[in-house]
């Protein structure tokens, strides 16, 4: 069976973020016959719709990533109930121009981390919404939300909690499958 080439990015450009370390977790969890790579985002310039016929170079590698891989991940914080502008921001450039978005049919999964107790629900929504126009095909279940992150991770950003563990596992592999069904 083909591997599976996930793609996860970050919507925390912060060293020390959770969310950046969860993405480190999902790494060490992606089940057998997948595999996932990361991509940095933190140095997109500002979307300039005057330069997308054009963009700068970190744009074309983002494109070209997103193309390659056959599923993505997005862990990202919670921003005044939303999506960070940094996300947001990479998320814009990859889907332009028009009709030329590298975001088209692709399967993804939503993990957030967040000290408070509902875990990012508010982003993951309003990310989800997002992806109806991108196209894409988010996964439904399980949710990943993390949330009382300071009981989940320890002083170095280590993913310390089983059941946390298992539920992002449980998500990679159902993102794997529901990627394999979608491929057809």
């Amino acid at each position: 069976m083909e591997t599976v080439k996930i793609l996860g990015i970050a919507g925390s450009i912060r060293r020390a973020s959770l969310n950046r370390a969860a993405l480190r977790a999902a790494a060490e969890l992606v089940p057998e016959g997948a595999e996932l790579t990361t991509f940095e985002i933190g140095e997109i310039p500002p979307f300039n719709q005057d330069s997308e016929a054009d963009p700068p170079a970190v744009v074309a590698d983002l494109k070209a990533a997103i193309r390659d891989a056959d599923a993505i991940l997005f862990v990202s914080p919670e921003y005044n109930y939303s999506i960070p502008g940094v996300l947001k921001n990479a998320i814009d450039w990859a889907s332009r121009p028009y009709g030329d978005s590298a975001w088209e049919g692709k399967p993804a999964a939503i993990m957030g981390v967040s000290g408070g107790a509902i875990g990012t629900a508010r982003m993951q929504y309003d990310l989800r919404k997002v992806m109806v126009f991108l196209n894409m095909f988010p996964l439904n279940k399980p949710e990943v939300m993390i949330g009382n992150s300071g009981q989940r991770f320890d002083g170095e950003g280590n993913l310390t909690d089983g059941a946390t563990r298992e539920i992002m596992a449980k998500q990679l592999a159902a993102l794997v499958e529901w990627t394999r069904k979608l491929k057809g």
